[in-house]
């Protein structure tokens, strides 16, 4: 008998740091993630919801699929369906940042696909821009086996993430998940430069005081995290790096 998994939240630090066309720049931030089994009917605490308005929540229409007009694990579902991913049968976990007092903006948010033992085998990055657009990239090895921290994956960049970075490039994709943490690296590579993008944080029981913290800490929630992406934008335009209009979204909402 499967156990059910308790929702769990991830106090994580994030590291960006560019290096192109001349241009550098790095930042550090704090963020909080919560990491949850969509399809589980385990009790939350009284300021977490799902599919409802609270202190904190995870909406299924912000995820698996255009963004506010998601399906959830559902859309999950037939992705892995869709290409022949059958060894990824088992419980499905979003790591994701949640709403807060009704507002959520996730740059990227993670779908962690296992197997019926319990390993990850696929993990789905869903990517969302600030103008509304969303893709996701499948990430898995060529075997199927199961991820580990030494895995390496790759994928061809193909959306537009920011205004002062080429969609051409490379993408490598390497987690580390773990019982006790998250740890998350994607490096971005192409003709212009390279960007080092990094997620790591402890995963800890949800709990009434650990919400009331993270809000505490960080009050603001995922504004906060619109008001930083923009900042960061103007440290860049400022420095003179190279601006690129918005591209059409590509056709294709996943791909390797």
């Amino acid at each position: 008998m499967t156990v059910a998994f308790r929702p769990e939240v991830v106090p994580a630090r994030t590291f960006h740091g560019r290096q192109a066309e001349g241009v550098a720049n790095a930042f550090r931030y704090g963020v909080d993630y919560v990491l949850v089994d969509p399809d589980s009917t385990a009790p939350t605490p009284t300021l977490f919801s799902r599919n409802r308005a609270n202190l904190t929540n995870l909406s299924d229409r912000d995820h698996g699929g255009p963004r506010g007009d998601g399906r959830g694990v559902a859309w999950v579902r037939d992705v892995l369906a869709d290409h022949e991913l059958d060894q990824a049968n088992g419980r499905v976990l979003l790591l994701a940042q949640p709403r807060v007092l009704g507002h959520v903006f996730n740059p990227v948010s993670f779908w962690l696909c296992h197997d019926r033992q319990g390993a990850v085998r696929v993990i789905i990055a869903e990517v969302t821009n600030t103008y509304g657009d969303r893709h996701s990239y499948l990430c898995h090895k060529d075997d199927l086996s199961p991820i580990t921290r030494t895995t390496t994956m790759r994928a061809q960049k193909c959306f537009y993430v920011s205004p002062f970075q080429p969609v051409a490039g490379e993408y490598t994709f390497r987690f580390d998940i773990t019982d006790e943490k998250i740890g998350i690296w994607i490096d971005y590579r192409g003709a212009h430069g390279r960007l080092l993008a990094t997620l790591s944080g402890p995963r800890k029981p949800m709990t009434n005081r650990a919400l009331l913290t993270a809000a505490l800490r960080r009050p603001l929630g995922s504004r906060r995290v619109l008001a930083l992406i923009h900042w960061q934008a103007l440290r860049l335009w400022l420095k003179k790096a190279a601006f690129r209009p918005r591209p059409t979204p590509p056709s294709k909402e996943v791909t390797r």
